[in-house]
């Protein structure tokens, strides 16, 4: 009787849950949101083993991009790239994207080179093991976000960059942006590459709004298209030329993001 009861509450929550997912974009939203940090959660504490094996090493990066390439469909995102051949340098470089959600991290593993880590900020340890299973990876963790725009700290990243030829993806607005825009690009990036005189590569990811949208609590299935833009050389600039660069980029970036992004309309 009892095993009963349970199995008929347990078909009930689960037709019940079914039918929110279908018609309240509330339980939907928060789901998906949800089921995305779950899986980011889930799958850190199935690999951490495995990458602590290793030890602190870039190379780990292949485990995290097996775990996380499976999302895209799941989740139903289908992504686009376009300029894929612009990140075929040899050598180190900067890849600066525009943050808009948790969903970047879908495009960015699609289409980050070998030999890549990421800048990433001190909040990512409120993440437990997702930050454990980063370090190991060799994410760089600032201590926040003004240090994340600090010369001496880019200057330390530049020399580990060029020792160990490495590729360095950063949010150059410092923060995610939900809106159809980008933040003003904070100058860390941009000191990196020069101080390192390597390219920086501009990757534009186009905006989520027709399918994600925080403040309707809207997540459904969708299209992202990224561009990758050419290479943008720094041979010969110096720190005085920073902010004209970081401008250069964020326009290119910018008129870049609306092209692509085109039809989609700001919804208050």
């Amino acid at each position: 009787m009892a095993l009963s009861l349970a199995l008929t509450n347990f078909i009930l929550f689960f037709v019940g849950a079914l039918l929110l997912y279908q018609y309240s974009n509330t339980f939907r939203y928060y789901f998906r949101v949800c089921f995305l940090i779950g899986w980011m959660l889930g799958m850190s504490v199935l690999v951490l083993p495995a990458v602590a094996l290793r030890g602190r090493n870039v190379a780990n990066m292949r485990v995290l991009r097996f775990v996380m390439l499976p999302l895209k469909y799941i989740l139903g995102i289908k992504i686009s790239v376009q300029g894929a051949t612009n990140l075929n340098l040899e050598g180190p470089y900067v890849m600066v994207a525009n943050h808009q959600s948790n969903v970047d991290y879908l495009g960015m593993i699609q289409i980050l080179p070998g030999r890549s880590t990421l800048i990433v900020t001190k909040e990512i340890f409120y993440m437990l093991t997702v930050a454990v299973v980063c370090w190991l990876s060799g994410f760089i963790i600032t201590d926040d976000k003004k240090t994340a725009d600090s010369t001496s700290v880019m200057a330390a990243v530049a020399d580990t960059m060029v020792q160990d030829n490495l590729r360095i993806w950063v949010f150059p607005e410092g923060t995610k942006n939900y809106y159809t825009t980008m933040l003003p690009f904070q100058h860390g990036a941009f000191h990196l590459a020069v101080k390192a005189q390597v390219p920086v590569i501009p990757v534009v990811m186009s905006s989520y709004r027709p399918f994600f949208n925080k403040k309707i609590q809207r997540f459904t299935p969708g299209e992202v298209t990224i561009r990758i833009l050419p290479p943008m050389k720094t041979e010969g600039l110096v720190s005085a030329d920073v902010p004209e660069l970081t401008d250069r980029v964020q326009e290119a970036m910018l008129s870049t993001f609306h092209e692509i992004s085109e039809g989609t309309r700001e919804q208050e």
